[in-house]
This record gives C-alpha cells, sequence and structure tokens, in this order.
C-alpha cells in the first residue's frame, strides 16, 4: 500500500483520544448537519490528530465523476479543526479562521479521506496540516489535497 504525503509525527502520538475527548468530538460532529448531509463519517480521534473518510457516490461527485472540491474541502476543514479540538479545554469550542486548500489530483477512489494534523497549538490560535487521500477498495491511497489551516480556541457560550 502506497502512503503519499504520510506525516512522520504520527508515530509519536497516541493511538486515540481519551474517551471524554472522543465523546465529545463525536458530540459535536453529530451536530454538523454538513457532515451528516455529505455522509462524512469520524474514523479516528487521536490527540491533535482526527481522520473523516467519505464514501463515494454521486451526490458528492462533479462532471466527471471526481469527488467535488467543495466536498474534498468540507472534510478538511472538519478534520483539521477537530485535531485541534482534540487539544482544547473542555469548556472552549473551535472556529476556522481561515485555509487554504490545494488540490493535487483528481479527487477519484471509492472514499476520500481527509487527516486533520496539529502543526502548533497555541492559547488562541492553532494552525494544522490537512491531507486529502483518494482510496481505493484495495486501499492504495493517494494525495489528492493538501492545505494548512488556522483555528481560533473561543470560551464555548454559556446555554
Amino acid at each position: 500500500m502506497s502512503v503519499e504525503g504520510a506525516h512522520v509525527e504520527e508515530q509519536s502520538q497516541p493511538d486515540q483520544a481519551s474517551p471524554e475527548v472522543q465523546k465529545r468530538i463525536q458530540d459535536s460532529f453529530d451536530r454538523q448537519g454538513l457532515m451528516a448531509h455529505l455522509g462524512a463519517t469520524l474514523t479516528r480521534i487521536a490527540p491533535g490528530r482526527v481522520h473523516i473518510e467519505l464514501p463515494g457516490r454521486p451526490e458528492v461527485t462533479q462532471q466527471h465523476g471526481y469527488f467535488h472540491a467543495g466536498a474534498t474541502s468540507a472534510i478538511a476543514d472538519s478534520a483539521g479543526g477537530y485535531a485541534a479540538y482534540t487539544l482544547f479545554p473542555e469548556d472552549t469550542d473551535v472556529l476556522t479562521v481561515e485555509y487554504k486548500i490545494n488540490l493535487l489530483a483528481p479527487a477519484a477512489g471509492d472514499r476520500i479521506e481527509a487527516v486533520g494534523t496539529v502543526l502548533k497549538s497555541g492559547r488562541t490560535l492553532t494552525v494544522c496540516q490537512l491531507e486529502v487521500f483518494g482510496v481505493q477498495e484495495d486501499g492504495e491511497r493517494k494525495l489528492v489535497a493538501n492545505g494548512q489551516q488556522t483555528l481560533i480556541r473561543v470560551k464555548r457560550p454559556e446555554q
């Protein structure tokens, strides 16, 4: 299996976030109407790293049958946001300030997988690397997009 653009830092991170953090991330993800509409799912939650998968189907493609750039970008944005959120205190939330994504190849495959990885977590701003892979049924992966994102930590509003 070829893994283009794989991140080396992954080996130094624990495989999974604590059960409390996993629940907080999953609960927040479940409230995202767009992720539900697209059919995206969280597949890995580790400290500073989150994976989101989107299965291929006609509703998320563009006119040539590739995954649409909007769907690709949306799951990349969410993967980075949740990667940052894994490192935030419980009484805070996360918002995207900006992100840039480069579409490197047509997003083809049975599914796409977005990987958000925290590069630098600060008191207010956090910077993440975004990678999106086209994944074939046999597990072959190809890097189809990469980018960088800045997020802001905000105090959770009282309800």
